[in-house]
Protein backbone atom coordinates (compact mmCIF):
# COMPACT_ATOMS: atom_id res chain seq x y z
CA UNK A 1 0.00 0.00 0.00
CA UNK A 2 1.38 3.42 -0.89
CA UNK A 3 2.24 5.88 1.85
CA UNK A 4 -0.36 8.27 0.39
CA UNK A 5 -3.09 5.65 0.86
CA UNK A 6 -1.92 4.95 4.42
CA UNK A 7 -1.96 8.66 5.20
CA UNK A 8 -5.46 8.97 3.76
CA UNK A 9 -6.89 6.09 5.87
CA UNK A 10 -5.23 7.23 9.10
CA UNK A 11 -6.10 10.87 8.47
CA UNK A 12 -9.80 10.08 7.98
CA UNK A 13 -9.86 7.83 11.05
CA UNK A 14 -8.13 10.33 13.32
CA UNK A 15 -10.41 13.12 12.07
CA UNK A 16 -13.45 11.02 13.00
CA UNK A 17 -12.03 10.41 16.48
CA UNK A 18 -11.66 14.14 16.92
CA UNK A 19 -15.02 15.23 15.54
CA UNK A 20 -17.35 12.40 16.57
CA UNK A 21 -15.77 10.90 19.67
CA UNK A 22 -14.33 14.24 20.84
CA UNK A 23 -11.06 12.70 21.98
CA UNK A 24 -8.31 14.97 23.24
CA UNK A 25 -5.46 16.08 21.02
CA UNK A 26 -3.05 14.09 23.21
CA UNK A 27 -5.06 10.86 22.78
CA UNK A 28 -5.41 11.37 19.02
CA UNK A 29 -1.65 11.92 18.72
CA UNK A 30 -1.07 8.62 20.56
CA UNK A 31 -3.42 6.80 18.16
CA UNK A 32 -1.52 8.39 15.27
CA UNK A 33 1.81 7.11 16.55
CA UNK A 34 0.42 3.59 17.00
CA UNK A 35 -0.96 3.56 13.45
CA UNK A 36 2.35 4.86 12.14
CA UNK A 37 4.02 1.87 13.83
CA UNK A 38 1.49 -0.44 12.18
CA UNK A 39 2.35 1.09 8.81
CA UNK A 40 6.05 0.53 9.45
CA UNK A 41 5.48 -3.12 10.37
CA UNK A 42 3.11 -3.77 7.46
CA UNK A 43 5.46 -2.22 4.89
CA UNK A 44 3.75 -2.14 1.49
CA UNK A 45 1.06 -4.67 2.41
CA UNK A 46 -2.52 -3.74 1.68
CA UNK A 47 -4.10 -2.98 5.09
CA UNK A 48 -7.51 -4.52 4.29
CA UNK A 49 -5.64 -7.72 3.35
CA UNK A 50 -3.80 -8.03 6.69
CA UNK A 51 -4.60 -11.24 8.57
CA UNK A 52 -4.72 -12.44 12.14
CA UNK A 53 -1.30 -14.07 11.62
CA UNK A 54 0.21 -10.79 10.36
CA UNK A 55 -0.90 -8.97 13.51
CA UNK A 56 0.45 -11.76 15.71
CA UNK A 57 3.77 -11.46 13.88
CA UNK A 58 3.79 -7.69 14.39
CA UNK A 59 3.10 -8.10 18.13
CA UNK A 60 5.92 -10.65 18.38
CA UNK A 61 8.28 -8.23 16.60
CA UNK A 62 7.41 -5.44 19.05
CA UNK A 63 8.06 -7.80 21.95
CA UNK A 64 11.41 -8.86 20.47
CA UNK A 65 12.31 -5.18 20.11
CA UNK A 66 11.93 -4.80 23.88
CA UNK A 67 8.53 -3.13 24.10
CA UNK A 68 6.63 -3.91 27.29
CA UNK A 69 3.48 -6.07 27.34
CA UNK A 70 1.52 -3.03 28.55
CA UNK A 71 2.68 -0.95 25.58
CA UNK A 72 1.92 -3.74 23.11
CA UNK A 73 -1.54 -4.27 24.61
CA UNK A 74 -2.30 -0.57 24.15
CA UNK A 75 -1.20 -0.68 20.51
CA UNK A 76 -3.29 -3.76 19.80
CA UNK A 77 -6.30 -2.01 21.30
CA UNK A 78 -5.73 1.00 19.05
CA UNK A 79 -5.28 -1.17 15.97
CA UNK A 80 -8.43 -3.13 16.83
CA UNK A 81 -10.46 0.06 16.91
CA UNK A 82 -8.98 1.22 13.63
CA UNK A 83 -9.87 -2.02 11.82
CA UNK A 84 -13.41 -1.88 13.24
CA UNK A 85 -13.70 1.53 11.60
CA UNK A 86 -12.02 0.30 8.41
CA UNK A 87 -14.56 -2.54 8.11
CA UNK A 88 -17.26 0.10 7.65
CA UNK A 89 -15.28 1.83 4.90
CA UNK A 90 -14.09 -1.17 2.86
CA UNK A 91 -14.80 -4.82 2.29
CA UNK A 92 -13.09 -6.40 5.29
CA UNK A 93 -13.83 -10.07 5.95
CA UNK A 94 -12.82 -9.91 9.62
CA UNK A 95 -10.96 -7.73 12.08
CA UNK A 96 -7.41 -9.17 11.99
CA UNK A 97 -6.65 -7.92 15.52
CA UNK A 98 -9.51 -9.84 17.16
CA UNK A 99 -8.13 -12.59 19.38
CA UNK A 100 -4.55 -11.33 19.29
CA UNK A 101 -3.24 -10.78 22.81
CA UNK A 102 -0.16 -9.05 24.08
CA UNK A 103 2.55 -11.15 25.76
CA UNK A 104 1.79 -11.86 29.39
CA UNK A 105 2.99 -9.32 31.89
CA UNK A 106 5.66 -10.67 34.18
CA UNK A 107 4.22 -11.35 37.63
CA UNK A 108 5.45 -8.82 40.12
CA UNK A 109 6.36 -10.63 43.29
CA UNK A 110 5.22 -8.93 46.49
CA UNK A 111 8.01 -7.34 48.47
CA UNK A 112 8.78 -8.88 51.84
CA UNK A 113 11.30 -7.91 54.49
CA UNK A 114 14.05 -10.29 55.44
CA UNK A 115 13.30 -11.94 58.79
CA UNK A 116 16.11 -10.03 60.52
CA UNK A 117 14.83 -6.72 59.13
CA UNK A 118 11.27 -7.49 60.28
CA UNK A 119 12.50 -8.28 63.79
CA UNK A 120 14.63 -5.13 63.82
CA UNK A 121 11.65 -3.03 62.71
CA UNK A 122 9.47 -4.44 65.49
CA UNK A 123 12.15 -4.14 68.20
CA UNK A 124 13.25 -0.61 67.28
CA UNK A 125 10.24 1.13 68.80
CA UNK A 126 9.37 2.38 72.27
CA UNK A 127 11.95 2.99 75.00
CA UNK A 128 11.79 4.63 78.43
CA UNK A 129 8.41 6.23 79.06
CA UNK A 130 6.67 6.28 75.66
CA UNK A 131 3.85 8.65 74.78
CA UNK A 132 0.39 7.17 74.07
CA UNK A 133 0.87 7.77 70.32
CA UNK A 134 4.07 5.68 70.40
CA UNK A 135 2.26 2.86 72.21
CA UNK A 136 -0.52 3.03 69.60
CA UNK A 137 2.05 2.79 66.79
CA UNK A 138 3.81 -0.17 68.40
CA UNK A 139 0.53 -2.04 68.82
CA UNK A 140 -0.49 -1.35 65.20
CA UNK A 141 2.83 -2.39 63.69
CA UNK A 142 3.09 -5.53 65.83
CA UNK A 143 -0.46 -6.53 64.87
CA UNK A 144 0.13 -5.95 61.14
CA UNK A 145 3.15 -8.24 61.17
CA UNK A 146 1.78 -10.72 63.72
CA UNK A 147 -1.52 -11.35 61.95
CA UNK A 148 -1.01 -10.30 58.32
CA UNK A 149 -3.91 -7.86 58.32
CA UNK A 150 -4.77 -5.52 55.48
CA UNK A 151 -4.47 -1.90 56.59
CA UNK A 152 -8.23 -1.40 56.10
CA UNK A 153 -8.88 -4.38 58.38
CA UNK A 154 -6.57 -2.93 61.02
CA UNK A 155 -8.18 0.51 60.90
CA UNK A 156 -11.66 -1.04 61.16
CA UNK A 157 -10.98 -2.91 64.41
CA UNK A 158 -12.97 -2.15 67.56
CA UNK A 159 -11.84 -2.74 71.14
CA UNK A 160 -14.57 -5.38 71.42
CA UNK A 161 -17.58 -6.52 69.44
CA UNK A 162 -20.35 -3.94 69.17
CA UNK A 163 -23.81 -5.16 68.13
CA UNK A 164 -25.95 -3.16 65.71
CA UNK A 165 -28.34 -0.77 67.47
CA UNK A 166 -30.11 2.57 66.98
CA UNK A 167 -29.19 2.66 63.29
CA UNK A 168 -25.52 2.05 64.11
CA UNK A 169 -23.78 -0.75 62.23
CA UNK A 170 -22.24 -3.70 64.03
CA UNK A 171 -18.47 -4.05 64.32
CA UNK A 172 -16.67 -5.11 61.16
CA UNK A 173 -13.72 -6.31 63.22
CA UNK A 174 -12.76 -6.52 66.85
CA UNK A 175 -10.10 -7.64 69.31
CA UNK A 176 -10.50 -10.69 71.54
CA UNK A 177 -7.47 -10.36 73.78
CA UNK A 178 -8.54 -13.19 76.10
CA UNK A 179 -8.23 -15.74 73.27
CA UNK A 180 -5.39 -13.85 71.56
CA UNK A 181 -7.34 -13.36 68.33
CA UNK A 182 -8.78 -10.67 66.11
CA UNK A 183 -11.92 -11.04 64.04
CA UNK A 184 -11.83 -9.09 60.78
CA UNK A 185 -14.03 -8.59 57.73
CA UNK A 186 -12.00 -8.94 54.57
CA UNK A 187 -12.74 -8.74 50.87
CA UNK A 188 -16.16 -9.96 49.82
CA UNK A 189 -17.40 -9.31 53.39
CA UNK A 190 -15.78 -12.58 54.43
CA UNK A 191 -15.08 -12.72 58.17
CA UNK A 192 -12.15 -14.63 59.60
CA UNK A 193 -10.38 -15.16 62.90
CA UNK A 194 -6.64 -14.60 63.02
CA UNK A 195 -4.27 -15.44 65.91
CA UNK A 196 -2.34 -12.63 67.59
CA UNK A 197 1.24 -13.33 68.69
CA UNK A 198 2.50 -12.74 72.22
CA UNK A 199 4.55 -9.58 71.45
CA UNK A 200 1.52 -8.06 69.71
CA UNK A 201 -0.73 -8.95 72.68
CA UNK A 202 1.73 -7.26 75.04
CA UNK A 203 1.83 -4.14 72.84
CA UNK A 204 -1.98 -4.08 72.62
CA UNK A 205 -2.33 -4.31 76.41
CA UNK A 206 0.10 -1.41 76.84
CA UNK A 207 -1.88 0.70 74.36
CA UNK A 208 -5.27 -0.17 75.88
CA UNK A 209 -4.00 0.91 79.30
CA UNK A 210 -3.56 4.50 78.04
CA UNK A 211 -6.11 4.63 75.19
CA UNK A 212 -8.32 7.71 75.67
CA UNK A 213 -12.06 7.63 74.96
CA UNK A 214 -12.88 8.22 71.30
CA UNK A 215 -14.26 11.65 70.53
CA UNK A 216 -17.33 10.22 68.82
CA UNK A 217 -17.93 7.63 71.51
CA UNK A 218 -17.00 4.76 69.21
CA UNK A 219 -15.09 1.68 70.31
CA UNK A 220 -12.39 2.10 67.63
CA UNK A 221 -9.27 0.22 68.75
CA UNK A 222 -6.73 2.57 67.18
CA UNK A 223 -7.14 6.34 67.43
CA UNK A 224 -5.55 9.33 65.77
CA UNK A 225 -4.10 12.22 67.76
CA UNK A 226 -7.59 13.80 67.52
CA UNK A 227 -9.05 10.70 69.21
CA UNK A 228 -11.02 9.65 66.13
CA UNK A 229 -10.74 6.27 64.38
CA UNK A 230 -7.37 6.11 62.68
CA UNK A 231 -7.33 6.13 58.88
CA UNK A 232 -5.36 3.86 56.58
CA UNK A 233 -3.41 6.86 55.31
CA UNK A 234 -2.24 7.80 58.82
CA UNK A 235 -1.14 4.21 59.48
CA UNK A 236 0.85 4.28 56.23
CA UNK A 237 2.59 7.57 57.02
CA UNK A 238 3.46 6.54 60.59
CA UNK A 239 4.87 3.20 59.47
CA UNK A 240 6.90 4.85 56.72
CA UNK A 241 8.40 7.33 59.18
CA UNK A 242 9.19 4.60 61.68
CA UNK A 243 10.85 2.40 59.04
CA UNK A 244 13.07 5.28 57.89
CA UNK A 245 14.05 5.97 61.50
CA UNK A 246 14.84 2.27 61.99
CA UNK A 247 17.12 2.32 58.92
CA UNK A 248 15.15 -0.13 56.80
CA UNK A 249 16.76 -0.77 53.38
CA UNK A 250 13.40 -0.54 51.52
CA UNK A 251 10.26 1.55 51.63
CA UNK A 252 7.95 -0.08 54.17
CA UNK A 253 4.16 0.24 53.96
CA UNK A 254 1.47 -1.89 55.65
CA UNK A 255 1.20 -4.34 52.76
CA UNK A 256 4.94 -5.07 53.06
CA UNK A 257 4.25 -6.33 56.61
CA UNK A 258 1.37 -8.47 55.29
CA UNK A 259 3.66 -9.94 52.63
CA UNK A 260 6.39 -10.48 55.23
CA UNK A 261 3.92 -12.27 57.51
CA UNK A 262 2.88 -14.64 54.71
CA UNK A 263 6.39 -15.26 53.39
CA UNK A 264 7.96 -15.92 56.80
CA UNK A 265 5.10 -18.18 57.86
CA UNK A 266 5.34 -20.19 54.65
CA UNK A 267 9.13 -20.49 54.96
CA UNK A 268 8.73 -21.96 58.44
CA UNK A 269 5.65 -24.15 57.96
CA UNK A 270 5.32 -24.89 54.24
CA UNK A 271 1.55 -24.98 54.81
CA UNK A 272 0.07 -23.03 51.90
CA UNK A 273 -3.55 -23.76 52.88
CA UNK A 274 -3.04 -22.36 56.37
CA UNK A 275 -1.46 -19.19 54.96
CA UNK A 276 -4.41 -18.86 52.56
CA UNK A 277 -6.89 -19.00 55.46
CA UNK A 278 -4.93 -16.54 57.58
CA UNK A 279 -4.65 -14.04 54.73
CA UNK A 280 -8.33 -14.41 53.83
CA UNK A 281 -7.66 -15.29 50.18
CA UNK A 282 -10.74 -16.68 48.44
CA UNK A 283 -8.54 -18.65 46.02
CA UNK A 284 -5.29 -20.42 46.75
CA UNK A 285 -3.99 -19.04 43.44
CA UNK A 286 -3.57 -15.68 45.17
CA UNK A 287 -1.50 -17.33 47.89
CA UNK A 288 0.70 -19.37 45.57
CA UNK A 289 2.79 -16.34 44.68
CA UNK A 290 4.42 -16.72 48.10
CA UNK A 291 5.86 -20.05 47.01
CA UNK A 292 8.00 -18.00 44.59
CA UNK A 293 9.20 -15.88 47.48
CA UNK A 294 9.98 -19.02 49.43
CA UNK A 295 12.01 -20.37 46.49
CA UNK A 296 13.89 -17.07 46.30
CA UNK A 297 14.82 -17.49 49.96
CA UNK A 298 16.04 -21.06 49.36
CA UNK A 299 17.97 -19.98 46.26
CA UNK A 300 19.70 -17.23 48.24
CA UNK A 301 20.71 -19.73 50.95
CA UNK A 302 22.05 -22.07 48.23
CA UNK A 303 24.06 -19.27 46.60
CA UNK A 304 25.66 -18.34 49.92
CA UNK A 305 26.35 -21.85 51.19
CA UNK A 306 26.94 -24.35 48.41
CA UNK A 307 30.57 -24.62 47.19
CA UNK A 308 29.40 -25.21 43.62
CA UNK A 309 26.70 -22.51 43.61
CA UNK A 310 28.73 -19.94 41.73
CA UNK A 311 31.35 -20.14 39.04
CA UNK A 312 34.70 -19.12 40.44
Amino acid sequence: MSSAAVDEWTGRYLAELATQRKLSAHTIAAYGRDLAELARLAGHADWPALTHFDIRRFAAKLHADGQSPTSIARKLSGWRGFFEWLSRQTTLSANPVEGVRAPRRAKRLPKALAVDDAVKLMDNQTHGHPEPAELCDRAMFELLYSSGLRVSELAGLDVHHVAARDGQAASLGWLELETQEVVVTGKGNKMRRVPVGAPACTALQAWLAVRPPARDGSQALFLSTRTTRISARVVQSRLKAHAIKAGMPVHVHPHVLRHSFASHLLQSSGDLRAVQELLGHASITSTQIYTSLDFQHLAAVYDRAHPRAKVK
